[in-house]
């Protein structure tokens, strides 16, 4: 089993205690974890997704992290360099390509150790709240380390915004895992990675009821420039 961060721990006690006082998310089906190690796939609408994920699950979760928060600077940027790196959060490059594949070097002895890595499959937060098509990453890793995926449906941090620590909003919060889907051997080419993907999103969708677009989210940066011109 792998060892959890200092931080970690040191977060959890202290804004997960106060997460789960203060918002009281209903969880089911943490049974369906496996004891060894396992990819966690939530749908993402805000960065509360993370939080209510972390505070609700008893073990470490190395989450997948864009690089960006590792190369941030000023500041601010320190301190997001320092949390996301103490957390034990995993770099990936969303330009993808073989500078993708870091990320999944850095994940798979960890899996491989037993610990859980989490994936948000739709590779950015919904811009509206809707669910949309799911990228192949989750499913490639988890065939190359050989682990099971545990599809998660988070409902209700869109409503709830508890990263606005200045109007937080008392909302219910629910967070349902899934039974575990296993993909090895089921996913060593594309189009089967593609097929085994489009199968997560729909349990994903049959456990939050979100409406599903067949289209990649777009981006931030792809939603501040339409905002801009």
């Amino acid at each position: 089993m792998t060892r959890t961060p200092a931080l970690y721990v040191l977060t959890n006690v202290t804004v997960g205690s106060t997460l789960r006082r203060v918002w009281r998310p209903q969880v089911a089906g943490l049974e369906h974890i496996p004891a060894g190690g396992a990819i966690l796939c939530p749908n993402h609408q805000t960065v509360g997704d993370q939080l209510f994920l972390g505070v609700t699950v008893p073990r470490h979760i190395a989450f997948w992290a864009k690089a960006e928060y590792f190369r941030a600077t000023g500041p601010r940027g320190w301190l997001t360099r320092h949390a996301v790196t103490g957390m034990g959060a995993i770099p990936v490059e969303r330009a993808g390509g073989r500078a993708v594949l870091s990320a999944f070097d850095a994940a798979v002895p960890i899996l491989r150790a037993g610990g859980l890595v989490a994936v948000f499959p739709e590779g950015t937060r919904s811009p509206d709240g809707r669910l949309y098509r799911g990228r192949t990453g989750a499913v490639r890793l988890a065939a190359q380390a050989g682990v099971p995926i545990v599809p998660v449906g988070i409902l209700g941090t869109r409503e709830a915004r508890p990263a606005d620590i200045l109007r937080p909003k008392r909302r219910p919060i629910s967070i349902t895992f899934g039974p575990a889907l296993d993909v090895a051997g089921r996913a060593q080419t594309p189009r089967e990675a593609r097929a085994r993907t489009d199968e997560l999103m729909a349990t994903i969708q049959a456990m939050t009821g979100q409406e599903y677009v067949p289209a990649y989210a777009p981006s931030s940066a792809s939603r501040r420039r339409s905002i801009a011109t």
